[in-house]
């Protein structure tokens, strides 16, 4: 019942119509193949995908009816090759305070073989640091961190099981 060319066929028929609704009686004549049913089905799958408003009503006898669908701005972003503004809105920030930085570095400290004296010093004088020598801290890590891929990657495989 579901057909991913009869979905991508009704998706690019809406977005010639965008922002108006699609009238997809003509497209029925045409398309012998496709009865209400089938169309139905793949604008409901569509809809509960946020790429169309079906339109669909079902009566409570199970009888269809059909108000025109229209798509959706996330179904116009689906058709474009580069994600759209989806994928430049859906850019993720993550922000991390200097104290988060700061208690990750001291947890690494705590954690290595430095003698109990230096890992005090060494956590006193990081918990001192002001915000912005952390921001160069904190970069000069990561950088430290992507030097090391090959430690990365092995880290990676042992999370997921495979090594």
């Amino acid at each position: 019942m579901l057909d991913r060319e009869l979905q991508r066929e009704l998706l690019i028929s809406m977005a010639e119509h965008y922002p108006r609704a699609w009238d997809f009686h003509h497209y029925l004549k045409n398309v012998p193949e496709c009865d209400e049913q089938k169309l139905a089905a793949n604008l409901q799958y569509l809809d509960e995908h946020g790429l169309a408003k079906s339109g669909l009503l079902i009566g409570v006898d199970g009888h269809l009816a059909f108000s025109l669908p229209q798509i959706t701005a996330q179904g116009m972003d689906f058709l474009q090759d580069d994600g759209g503004l989806s994928a430049i809105l859906g850019v993720v920030t993550i922000r991390l305070h200097d104290d988060t930085i700061k208690s990750l570095v001291e947890t690494k400290i705590r954690e290595s073989d430095l003698p109990q004296t230096e890992k005090s010093r060494l956590a006193s004088a990081v918990r001192a640091l002001p915000a912005e020598v952390t921001k160069h801290l904190t970069l000069k890590l990561v950088d430290i961190g992507l030097a090391q891929g090959h430690v990365a990657m092995q880290t990676i495989l042992k999370a997921v099981g495979i090594s």
